[in-house]
């Protein structure tokens, strides 16, 4: 049985383009979001692409668990067509919260396209779904909805021992890798002593790789990842147990890989210099969504180490799906009232004793809500840190009236010289009374303090806490 397993394995890792769907969860999904495996052909300069990936886990559990529930999932999606339940269901993957479901989403409506050629860093927190997303790219798992489609064969180191098996020597499981790539016996000894020599594993090659280091292990399972010539080499953040003249060699590499050899890289990894030293793009996840994606990596890096949001510049108005990554994942509001567009009426670098004016503009999904409150957060950019927050008067909304326009004054912000982001939360109450939030944009428009008007002591520091600006003045149109 192992050796049919394998055979397949080898059968689809030699087709030079193939599509990876979801085939575990196939008969779950509604007909209009099922996928074949099936081989086609890609764009000359596309390798990879996402299309609307997402996965879902229930917590400690497989499948529903319960015989009700598969019998009711296979009824509602495979006898009446409809759309599966349980893909309605399930929160943000969210490590620090408890939650209340039993299903969270690793990955959510993942979309993004890389070229060929191209070495794309994945940054993001712990647990922001960036492993995930390469095992999903490397077969490892399949997604629950979406299409990723990939041009080549795919070599994967991501994490210890990856593809090694512990009883056979390292020199057995080079050859063990090459063939799961569909690679000849000739064409892997062809490449046999180039691996030893870069693992710098010669004298146990011979040995059972369960008795080797982390450290050895990395070593080797890098060497046949990036010798055994993939289209695509997905590196996850194994590199770390590595030592500093490793990691060296390895970046190396994977540059030769990149440019020299024109093949694509993913590369995931929580050491930002590395990061810059390599890529040309990146991506960064943010519980399991793409937050930000930038051709340029130190812009990328940037918007990841302050406060995701640094480096894009002057940013004065969002409107529609531009809004759509700045909503809260934890998503604590209702919708009951959503935010269509946010834009900032004054210039982007003020002085602090400037006022701040904002336009939001709001449409009303349940006629039930009749009052309004609109509520300010001022973020540091730098740090992180909340440096202002003000509530407006609560207004009454006019009978009949679903869609209408909130414009609030910021007066006498007195903030330090920085980059400040905002947010804007609708609820019935201020939120200094009440945690009740209809709608919510995070860290979306931005200004720059550039001036304190020769007046250093009355400045507000980043790092003091809330500052309750002098006051705010906000109408309803």
């Amino acid at each position: 049985m192992a050796l049919r397993v394998l055979d397949i394995r080898l059968l689809v890792s030699e087709l030079p383009d193939t599509l990876i769907s979801c085939p575990q969860q196939q008969s779950c999904l509604p007909i209009s979001q099922r996928r074949k495996i099936i081989i086609f052909k890609m764009g000359n300069n596309i390798a990879i692409e996402f299309e609307h990936v997402s996965k879902q886990y229930r917590l400690g559990l497989v499948s529903t668990k319960t015989l009700s529930h598969d019998i009711r999932r296979f009824w509602i999606t495979n006898v009446l067509g409809k759309e599966d339940p349980y893909l309605k269901i399930g929160e943000t993957n969210d490590r620090a919260s408890k939650g209340t479901s039993e299903y969270v989403w690793a990955l959510r409506d993942i979309d993004f396209k890389v070229e060929q050629g191209d070495v794309v860093g994945i940054i993001g927190k712990n647990g922001a779904g960036k492993s995930t997303l390469l095992k999903l790219l490397s077969r490892v798992t399949g997604p629950t909805t979406g299409t990723i489609r990939a041009h080549g064969r795919i070599g994967s180191l991501l994490e210890v021992g990856t593809g090694f098996h512990g009883e056979m020597t390292g020199r057995e499981n080079i050859f063990m890798n090459g063939a799961i790539l569909g690679m000849s016996r000739a064409e892997i000894q062809s490449k046999l002593d180039e691996i030893i020599d870069f693992s710098g594993c010669e004298r146990y090659i011979d040995t059972p790789v369960k008795r080797y280091s982390s450290g050895m292990t990395v070593r080797l399972g890098f060497a046949v990842a990036a010798f055994l010539e993939p289209e695509i080499l997905v590196v996850d953040e194994v590199l770390a147990v590595g030592d500093a003249e490793f990691q060296k060699k390895a970046i190396g590499k994977m540059k030769d890989v990149s440019q020299g050899q024109g093949r694509t890289v993913l590369f995931v990894s929580h050491n930002m210099a590395s990061i810059r030293n390599l890529c040309t793009s990146g991506v960064v996840l943010e519980y399991g969504q793409v937050k930000f994606r930038g051709n340029n990596i130190n812009q990328v890096v940037d918007f990841y180490l302050n406060g995701n949001s640094a480096e894009v510049g002057d940013r004065a108005k969002l409107s529609g799906d531009e809004l759509k990554p700045y909503r809260p994942y934890k998503d604590c509001s209702s919708r009951q009232l959503e935010i269509t567009e946010i834009e900032r009426l004054t210039p982007y670098k003020v002085d602090s004793t400037d006022d701040q004016l904002y336009r939001v503009r709001v449409l009303r999904h349940d006629p039930s809500i009749k009052k309004v409150c609109l509520n300010t957060l001022v973020d540091d950019i730098l740090t992180d840190n909340r440096v202002g927050l003000t509530c407006s008067d609560v207004f009454d909304i006019p009978e009949g009236k679903n869609e209408f326009e909130i414009q609030v004054t910021l007066h006498h912000l007195n903030l330090k010289l920085g980059a400040y982001k905002m947010n804007f939360w609708l609820s019935v109450d201020p939120m200094i009374n009440s945690w009740n939030i209809l709608d919510g944009i995070y860290d979306s428009l931005t200004f720059e303090v550039i001036s304190y008007n020769d007046k250093p002591i009355t400045v507000w520091p980043n790092d003091w806490g809330f500052n309750y600006f002098d006051g705010c003045k906000a109408k309803l149109a």
